[in-house]
């Protein structure tokens, strides 16, 4: 009988028929075909480095090419997860190979951080870089996962060392929802709130608002997406701390470790009012303790030095958290905490978000600060870092004393009408920025015709236009760049170093004109000024009071003490005083675009 073999058939493949597109993603996770770069986060307030954000880039020869082609393939194919995942990893492994200092600020989506919570542990082990220098920052601010599941996976990242940051505060009302459920510990400024923000007071109003949301909520601020040197400006008039974008530096595949100064954006901050002594005069050496010290050792630190009142956490010379005597001694000595926590180690009791200032900034700033944050910063004190580097501690104790006698000497030298530093503070300041041989602008301001105005009015009437003009000067130069000082009488000099420099000198002169009819009669101001007799016993016509600026651009090297800058600073503005009408006068116009 003969065997038959049956007919074969076809049997269909197991294996789903990928899309290109698919396969090209696919092929970019598994083989981690993927790059990052870095754009630095800085403190505005001294130019430090704090951070980098992160962000991925595809391969240039790829159909997915650029970042929002990327993402927007992984979230129709229902690959996100394994995206962010391979981004997570590509990413903290070239910021650990390129030895970058301050913190990660690493980019996840909310439903990440919900199905894949990492143990500290496992990231650091295989990364060698500290959850305590990880930042989670939330990308979307609509959860699939739900609220509640969010917070419980973000207090678990918590306990585990890592700190979450929220992106694109100003998008819409879901990403407040977010602020208001998982309360991070940073907050970032949508960039549509940044730009042209020097030109539109309802965005400034914004800001100012959430500014001082982040405050109530213990949040740091940082505004992204810096673009112009009048954005700038007025983020640090604001006071935003923390800030990103393009004019401080753009993503970079190796950013720089430490800002270089440049032309449009100067020196970031590091130019404190000149009067101000500044936070390094503070500085106290205390000995830091790693984030794995056991607790015990703190312990027997505290009981040994009753003195000390907290204990900074440091790794790799960088500060990452503060052990408070008070919080400590209270935990250790509940029943069984001393055995419970004793061996384990000290970041699990350290505050991982103290005050950190840079030794550059002014007393007054951070006094400022201290008022507008925690009332446990005035009595455990503040750490004081170096290019970003530990350096000391400070004390809120000392940090009044200081203040109170910056006061006193302020008020000693002070000119008694308006208040303003006179001339000993003005003849010190001019002789530190020439020691320091950075250069500087000297704005020589003095009131035309104001001897026949004080004559026809009186001197009360006298004093309440200086009292203007004083108002004036301080409302339009930088507090962080610029120097205010009252010679006497009528006369004013402004040392500054802020870079619009100019254009705050024009403003005042036309603010001035646009006011200064109001300290005149209707008579006089129909006429335009008025009849008095003058020096030399003759009746003359003397036009409304004005301002004349004279402008000295002093450069390194070119003046060797204030006597010589005062002499050229007054010359300046005998030659404003030559033309009718508010001037400003520069001496070697040529100079202006490079002094600054």
């Amino acid at each position: 009988m003969e065997l038959i073999s049956p007919t074969p058939f076809a049997i269909p493949s197991l294996q789903p028929i990928l899309s290109p597109e698919q396969r090209e993603l696919e092929r970019l996770i598994l083989l981690r075909k993927l790059s990052s770069v870095f754009q630095p986060i800085v403190d505005l307030s001294n130019g430090d480095i704090v951070g980098y954000e992160g962000l991925i880039r595809p391969p240039a020869d790829s159909s997915l090419s650029t970042p929002l082609a990327l993402f927007e393939a992984a979230a129709r194919l229902g690959m996100s997860y394994e995206l962010d995942c391979a981004c997570r990893d590509v990413t903290v492994q070239r910021f650990v190979e390129l030895s970058l200092p301050g913190q990660l600020f690493l980019n996840l989506l909310p439903d990440t951080v919900v199905a894949g919570p990492i143990q500290a542990a496992e990231l650091e082990s295989s990364s060698g870089l500290a959850a305590s220098r990880m930042i989670i920052e939330l990308t979307e601010h609509r959860p699939n996962c739900g609220y509640a599941a969010l917070r419980e996976a973000a207090a678990h990242w918590r306990e585990q060392g890592f700190a979450l940051a929220l992106d694109d505060l100003g998008e819409g009302f879901a990403n407040l929802r977010m602020w208001s459920e998982l309360r991070p510990e940073w907050v970032k400024l949508d960039k549509y709130l940044i730009q042209n923000l020097a030109n539109d007071p309802v965005k400034e109003q914004f800001v100012r608002s959430l500014l001082d949301m982040a405050r109530v909520a213990g949040a740091k601020l940082v505004a992204e997406g810096i673009e112009t040197t009048a954005e700038l400006m007025v983020l640090r008039k604001i006071g935003v701390r923390y800030g990103q974008g393009y004019l401080i530096a753009p993503p970079q595949p190796e950013p720089p470790r430490k800002l270089a100064p440049s032309p449009h954006f100067g020196q970031l901050g590091r130019r404190v009012a000149p009067q101000q002594p500044v936070v390094r005069d503070l500085a106290v050496s205390v000995e830091p303790m790693g984030p794995e010290v056991a607790n015990e050792q703190a312990y027997q630190r505290f009981s040994d030095t009753p003195t000390c009142m907290a204990l900074p956490v440091v790794d790799n010379g960088l500060p990452v958290g503060l052990l408070r005597r008070q919080d400590f001694l209270e935990r250790f000595a509940r029943p069984f905490n001393r055995e419970l926590y004793g061996k384990k180690p000290c970041r699990l009791l350290m505050d991982p978000q103290p005050l950190v200032v840079s030794a550059d900034l002014g007393l007054l700033e951070l006094s400022h600060l201290m008022v507008a944050g925690e009332r446990n910063h005035l009595v455990d004190g503040f750490i004081i870092t170096s290019d970003g580097r530990y350096l000391g501690m400070g004390t809120g104790l000392e940090l009044v004393r200081r203040v109170t006698d910056l006061q006193i000497s302020t008020a000693r030298y002070a000119n008694p009408l308006t208040g303003l530093p006179g001339n000993v503070p003005i003849h010190e300041t001019i002789n530190r920025l020439l020691e320091s041989g950075e250069s500087f602008v000297v704005a020589y301001a003095d009131l035309d015709n104001f001897k026949p105005f004080n004559d026809l009015y009186g001197y009360s009437a006298g004093d309440g236009l200086i009292l203007r003009l004083a108002q004036l000067l301080l409302e339009e130069m930088d507090p962080h760049s610029d120097f205010v000082g009252h010679i006497g009488g009528d006369d004013f000099v402004v040392l500054m170093q802020s870079l619009d420099w100019q254009a705050r000198l024009q403003r005042l002169l036309l603010r001035f004109d646009s006011i200064v009819w109001t300290h005149f009669d209707a008579s006089h101001r129909e006429a335009g000024g008025f009849e008095m007799v003058d020096r030399n016993g003759m009746v003359s016509f003397f036009p409304l009071t004005s301002v004349s600026i004279g402008v000295l651009l002093v450069r390194a090297g070119q003046y060797h003490s204030p006597y010589d800058v005062a002499l050229a600073a007054a010359d300046a503005k005998k030659s404003a005083k030559t033309e009718p009408g508010s001037q400003l006068f520069i001496v070697q116009p040529s100079t202006v675009e490079s002094i600054v």
